[in-house]
């Protein structure tokens, strides 16, 4: 089943990094709009936090533990969607981290590849994973969560940027490798985002982030999670490739 199908058929989605923030909007979105959610984080409490939101709202969802940088949790949680819903339509690849506001010359190999290897690999190994899924479905969607710094300079985020960059290439290329199979692959880029991950900023940089948006204020998790959830689903049937921000404006400057 694609996501084009006009029918009533639930879709069955996959989350990773869903234990809070952008990736939890995400699934409690996709599930409002009638989709089977798998939850997965590296944290499973908190995982399984939000499949008990969703399914206390009526939804559907079932929780996993996922490290992102781990190919062999990405392999197991398709095969899990598969199990227990039947098929995946959707994947959303939205675990990440970033380290404290380092220069470029003094960032270690250790905080170099920590980032690189959940933000990047992580969602090469979860793509890897989830498109002979879809395939078997017969199409359906993947979307990975870059960011902002994937097309500016985040200064001192110098692993974050790279590795937002490249999955940004890496969707393009996945969309045009696939799409003859129904699949779609596209990046949502937030702006600033009160998710916590701002507390790694410097105190003058954190106070700025408000500006640097045109409606001058940071952006809700929500706020993604349905752009996420309406870009998954039918009405964005022919959006493929797209580097799609969600950033209050702020790439508009």
């Amino acid at each position: 089943m694609t996501t084009t199908d006009q029918t009533t058929t639930p879709l069955r989605a996959l989350v990773t990094g869903a234990g809070a923030g952008i990736g939890a909007a995400s699934a409690r979105s996709l599930a409002r709009n009638g989709a089977k959610v798998l939850v997965t984080d590296i944290n499973l409490e908190a995982a399984q936090r939000t499949a008990d939101e969703i399914t206390a709202a009526g939804g559907v969802a079932i929780a996993a533990a996922l490290d992102a940088s781990s190919n062999d949790d990405h392999v197991a949680a398709v095969a899990l969607a598969e199990k227990e819903f039947g098929g995946l339509d959707i994947a959303i690849n939205n675990a990440g981290l970033t380290i404290p506001s380092t220069p470029t010359a003094d960032v270690t190999d250790a905080q170099w590849h920590k980032v690189i290897d959940v933000d990047l690999t992580g969602a090469f190994y979860g793509v890897r994973a989830q498109i002979p899924a879809l395939q078997r479905a017969g199409g359906g969607t993947i979307i990975t969560v870059s960011s902002i710094a994937g097309e500016r300079a985040l200064v001192g985020m110098s692993p974050y940027s790279a590795a937002k960059h490249a999955v940004v290439g890496l969707m393009q290329t996945v969309a045009w490798e696939y799409g003859k199979d129904g699949i779609r692959a596209l990046s949502v880029a937030p702006g600033f985002i009160a998710t916590g991950m701002e507390a790694n900023l410097d105190d003058e940089t954190a106070a700025s982030l408000p500006g640097l948006h045109a409606l001058n204020r940071l952006g809700r998790p929500e706020e993604v999670g349905d752009a996420i959830a309406w870009l998954a689903g039918p009405q964005a049937s022919f959006i493929s490739g797209s580097y799609i921000p969600v950033d209050g404006g702020l790439l508009a400057r």
